[in-house]
């Protein structure tokens, strides 16, 4: 089986293109265990099986985290497939990408041969007043089935003792406030603009490197509570820089912009 391993600031995928045949969600979650474990594959937060598309779109993307779950869309992966698709000639325009996710359709462009472009699914959900653990939290969930984020405001102190934040991280991602689960996100003001931020994501059950949907969950929190005059965020993530510009009319915010950087990390073939 061929591979593709890249990331996206640190967040990092194992491609296939979609196995002959019909595929089992059951199998393919087991080919993500195996294909994102160090010890039995390249090793990464993910998978993501790159499928033909089904209609007007480039191409379709499943995904799956590493722990076998499927997911509804993943920012960072999106981006990473788009760059993909690019240099293996499955999309027709560099700069209309069009990616079909379980979340819905997400449309992305080539900035530089490094830098995409990728437009979030527009929030479904937003509940600024959630409380889980004795934590308030700013909920939202991304797409329809929505990728579901709670945002936590924490003093930069905090990302020093990364071990606390990882328990709590853990905690509310399984807390009953979710019925779903969902990713959580620490994030402290840096600037005018300016956050530093650290995700726990579900599936993957640690924090990551990076998240480009906690960035979009992030942003939109900063958005409405007045904190961002340009309406953009640049977010300060352990693997990197990402932003997020984004728009807001009458309560409803959309067109959710996330950028940032990709890489190739190898590509090879790995035989079970």
């Amino acid at each position: 089986m061929r591979y593709t391993k890249m990331h996206g600031a640190g967040n990092s995928f194992v491609l296939i293109e979609k196995p002959r045949g019909e595929q089992k969600s059951e199998d393919l979650s087991v080919l993500a265990l195996r294909l994102c474990s160090p010890e039995t594959g390249p090793g990464a937060d993910g998978m993501i099986v790159v499928t033909p598309p089904r209609g007007d779109e480039d191409l379709g993307m499943l995904f799956y985290n590493s722990d076998g779950s499927a997911g509804e869309m993943c920012g960072n992966g999106a981006r990473c497939l788009a760059r993909y698709g690019v240099e293996h000639g499955l999309v027709r325009d560099a700069e209309h990408i069009r990616i079909l996710a379980p979340a819905g359709e997400v449309r992305a462009r080539r900035i530089t041969d490094e830098l995409y472009e990728l437009r979030l699914n527009d929030p479904s959900v937003i509940d600024p007043c959630c409380e889980a653990e004795g934590e308030s939290c700013f909920y939202v969930e991304l797409g329809e089935p929505g990728i579901p984020h709670a945002v936590i405001a924490v003093d930069e102190s905090a990302f020093a003792d990364l071990d606390a934040l990882r328990e709590l991280g853990r905690r509310l991602r399984f807390d009953p406030a979710f019925p779903r689960g969902a990713n959580v996100s620490f994030v402290c003001s840096t600037g005018a603009g300016r956050v530093r931020a650290v995700t726990y994501e579900r599936g993957v059950e640690d924090f990551t490197l990076a998240c480009g949907t906690g960035c979009g969950a992030i942003a939109v929190r900063e958005l409405l509570r007045g904190a961002l005059p340009e309406s953009r965020v640049e977010i300060d993530m352990p693997g990197g820089e990402l932003s997020v510009s984004l728009k807001e009319q009458d309560g409803r915010v959309f067109d959710l912009l996330l950028t940032g950087p990709t890489a190739v990390v190898e590509e090879g073939e790995i035989r079970f």
